[in-house]
């Protein structure tokens, strides 16, 4: 016999959660094929604001944000995504091979958060909000449905124009760069870390880490935060291996490196109890305990759907070719985050009103002391800065 939402809820640790929020199961079995675990904080029926969180985090990662945006007046949910944490309806430690990734590419994801919206008996939403995959989840459901998601913000992850076909049926279009190819020309060969999470491999490294998930996971988040010194990002002129070749090894791996041995190499000599400031030793296990119990294949399959060039992806968001964002929308991130760099020129994109209509974009914020995870490095700030916004509504 299957067990209820309540009684999964009963087998597994309960979260060590702030004052405010709860935790609860949306079942939306029936129509998306998942039962979603959230994290709500609010009344039901103000205004309703979803929080998209990105890779390797959870609803988990919105603790500290989720009670004070509800204390101004709306109804917070978290949601674990597709294929992460306590939401269930994906297959845990599938095997790489028998991954369906039409289950991950865009339009899917997008229909996973519109069920959720009806599941909670709402219609609309106030405002999506969403960090680095998640700021993807959140952009891509204003492109797609902005007749239902009213307003969006983008966290670390800026938005992008979706692929166009050739005009006028003139050949193949512009020939890509190969950049992993150029990459493993340069000395030392280097690889891309989206690329490598595509890998047939990556789930076993990340799972089989030799120095154990939780120094994995602790030196992963120091890496990619404002403690460490070395994140100075800037702007890169384009999409070239001599560029990206300047960015950390977290994201620009060396060829011969799994994740966890990049992490190990660049950790030598790091204090590791800084980031216990914003992640304390009790929440990083909540990290490590869910990862652990799924396994990261269901995670990375975004990757894999979103990033790797798979047919499915390419063939999906040529639906929304010419398409623009035309709803109210921001970028909120950390100063010290490389991300908003990663792809040269999308955060400049914001501006173009091939990317969103004129009057919508409402600016860029930049929070100091915060690099990648910047809702838990500086929560102060990303408040203010979405309430901020919404003023602006």
């Amino acid at each position: 016999m299957s067990k209820t939402p309540d009684q999964q809820a009963e087998a597994l640790p309960q979260l060590p959660l702030p004052e405010g929020i709860t935790t609860d199961y949306i079942d939306c079995s029936a129509s998306c094929g998942l039962t979603y675990h959230v994290l709500k904080a609010g009344e039901p029926g103000k205004p309703l604001v979803l929080f998209c969180h990105g890779f390797p985090e959870l609803a988990f990662s919105w603790r500290k944000i989720l009670p004070r945006v509800a204390a101004a007046g709306y109804y917070c949910v978290a949601m674990d995504q597709r294929g992460y944490g306590r939401t269930k309806g994906w297959p845990q430690h599938q095997k790489f091979a028998d991954v369906d990734l039409n289950d991950y590419v865009f339009t899917n994801l997008v229909r996973d958060l519109v069920c959720l919206v009806y599941g909670l008996g709402y219609t609309t939403v106030y405002s999506i909000v969403g960090h680095d995959f998640g700021g993807v989840s959140s952009a891509m459901a204003a492109l797609m449905r902005p007749d239902i998601f009213k307003s969006s913000i983008q966290m670390s992850h800026p938005h992008h124009q979706p692929t166009e076909p050739p005009l006028g049926g003139q050949g193949k279009g512009e020939k890509k760069i190969d950049v992993q190819a150029e990459l493993a020309k340069l000395d030392p060969p280097r690889k891309h870390y989206k690329w490598y999470n595509s890998s047939p491999g990556a789930a076993h490294d990340w799972e089989t880490a030799p120095q154990g998930l939780e120094t994995f996971l602790r030196g992963y988040f120091h890496l990619k935060s404002a403690d460490w010194g070395v994140n100075t990002p800037r702007p890169l002129e384009k999409w070239g291996a001599a560029e990206l070749a300047g960015m950390p090894e977290y994201y620009i791996m060396k060829a011969s490196h799994t994740m966890p041995e990049a992490v190990a190499a660049n950790m030598a000599g790091e204090d590791v109890s800084k980031t216990e400031r914003w992640l304390s030793q009790e929440d990083l296990k909540v990290y490590c305990g869910e990862w652990g119990r799924t396994g990261f294949q269901g995670a990375l399959n975004w990757y894999r759907a979103q990033t790797a060039s798979t047919p499915q992806s390419a063939r999906d968001m040529l639906l929304f070719a010419g398409r623009r964002i035309e709803v109210p929308c921001a970028f909120i991130s950390g100063k010290q985050d490389w991300g908003n760099y990663q792809q040269p020129g999308a955060l400049e994109s914001y501006d173009d009103p091939k990317t969103v209509k004129e009057g919508c974009y409402r600016g860029a914020k930049l929070a100091d002391g915060a690099g990648h995870w910047v809702q838990q490095e500086q929560p102060d700030a990303v408040v203010r800065e979405i309430l901020a916004f919404f003023d602006t509504l």
